[in-house]
């Protein structure tokens, strides 16, 4: 086991990652460049107060010096806690393949014989940068610059794990792939980095899962999603994030969409202490399509600060984003989101459907949209509505004979059906399962 302690984050750190790592010398100053970056920029200038004390992280922490391709090879600890998750089950069942990552590397991985006859390539990050060198560089740090942000500085310099997936063209996967994310320990920081391929008419579905137990202290999850759809390509991402409640998830997730290709973001977020997500489709060839189906859960102590980006580049491309935020026992429910039409993007349409559930007197939600035409011939129309359980409604499912609880737990499942819809039978149960907990 390696475990970099708790410290100030320093050049040093980072070329003892790097080192560990055994990384191409491009990689150690790429790192290095992104560790400065870092220590410029200020926290977001919107959105809630990151309080983060960079100094009490983890940065590194490994359990294993293997990927395996068996789960009676995974250290115990970490196999018990993925067989209580119900991975191995899951995998069996109804997944083409799949990656656990443990902390800050991946220790499970294993795909079927079918997807390695048809030269797909799926794999963690890490074996990426070594095993497809070429094919790595084209695409890393291409769509989601180092400089953006300061949490995407300091995924530059301190990523590790994550998933590498390429689709080759014409090729048609008939069940998903899928990677789990596991912090497990406390004060930890995940700062994985996802790069996904789909080329040209080629589709892939996605899942991602992550969960943590709680402590009483904090932990940071800071990732970089990169995905590239190209001509008549199809790319759904399906992601169920229940972090615990001492988390801080601060994600940037982007997919550029080439002529006639679709990305679909299919996005719940239950768990974490302050969530920050906003996927985004650049809608870069004529006949793009982009659609987001989101919901967000803000419990107590939670702020769920989500939304998405649609940035239309090209005439003819169309945007769909569809929000259900749920706010109770004092939590924050807001959406943020930006709709772009360019001036190049003739003929485009973009809908934006807001939709919060305010659940008792003590929380609250915002809408902040952020929507720009630049030409004559786009259209985006934008919708919002807030309200509470609808006591009609409510007396009348009692009259019946169910229960206040019952009903009212069938009235929020309700509120939320169009994006159940859009998930796995297996996600839409474990969906039904957390949102009990709040309810």
């Amino acid at each position: 086991m390696i475990i970099l302690k708790k410290t100030n984050l320093t050049a040093k750190t980072i070329k003892e990652i790097s080192k560990i790592k055994n990384e191409p010398k491009w990689m150690t100053e790429f790192r290095l460049k992104s560790y400065e970056k870092f220590l410029e920029l200020h926290n977001p200038n919107f959105g809630p107060e990151l309080k983060i004390d960079f100094s009490d992280i983890n940065y590194y922490k490994r359990i294993d010096d293997k990927v395996h391709n068996t789960w009676e090879d995974v250290p115990k600890e970490a196999r018990n806690t993925f067989k209580e998750i119900g991975l191995p089950d899951a995998e069996a069942k109804y997944l083409a393949g799949i990656g656990a990552q443990f902390e800050s590397e991946v220790i499970y991985h294993n795909m079927l014989k079918e997807l390695v006859d048809k030269n797909v390539i799926f794999c963690d990050t890490d074996t990426a940068l070594k095993e497809y060198p070429e094919l790595f560089k084209t695409y890393f740090n291409n769509l989601v610059k180092y400089d953006e942000n300061k949490y995407t500085a300091l995924n530059g310099a301190v990523w590790s794990g994550g998933t590498f997936i390429y689709i080759p063209p014409n090729t048609h996967l008939n069940r998903p792939l899928q990677s789990y994310f596991r912090i497990n320990s406390k004060n930890m920081g995940q700062f994985e980095r996802t790069i996904i391929i789909v080329d040209e008419n080629s589709d892939l579905h996605y899942m991602e899962g992550c969960t943590a137990p709680t402590y009483t202290s904090d932990s940071l999850h800071a990732a970089v999603v990169e995905i590239y759809v190209k001509k008549n390509a199809k790319c759904r991402y399906t992601t169920i994030q229940n972090w615990s409640s001492d988390v801080y998830n601060l994600v940037t997730k982007r997919a550029i969409v080439e002529e006639c290709g679709l990305m679909e973001w299919i996005d719940g977020n239950i768990g974490s202490k302050i969530n920050m997500k906003y996927p985004s489709c650049i809608l870069n060839g004529e006949y793009a399509k982009g659609n987001c189906i989101s919901i967000a859960v803000a419990g107590e102590n939670q702020i769920q600060d989500t939304g998405a980006k649609m940035i239309h580049l090209a005439p003819n491309t169309t945007s769909s984003i569809i929000s259900k935020s749920i706010a109770c026992h004092g939590g924050n429910a807001t959406y943020r989101g930006t709709v772009n039409i360019s001036s190049k993007a003739h003929n485009s349409k973009s809908t934006v459907k807001c939709d919060t559930i305010i659940l008792d007197k003590e929380s609250k939600s915002d809408t902040i949209p952020q929507n720009k035409i630049a030409n004559t011939s786009s259209i985006i129309e934008h919708e919002a509505t807030v309200s509470k359980i609808d006591e009609d409604k409510l007396f009348y499912l009692m009259s019946r004979g169910l229960s206040e609880d019952k009903a009212r737990e069938l009235l929020i499942m309700g509120f939320i059906e169009r994006f159940r819809e859009e998930l796995p039978m297996e996600y839409a149960v474990e969906l039904n399962a957390l949102l009990k907990n709040y309810f």
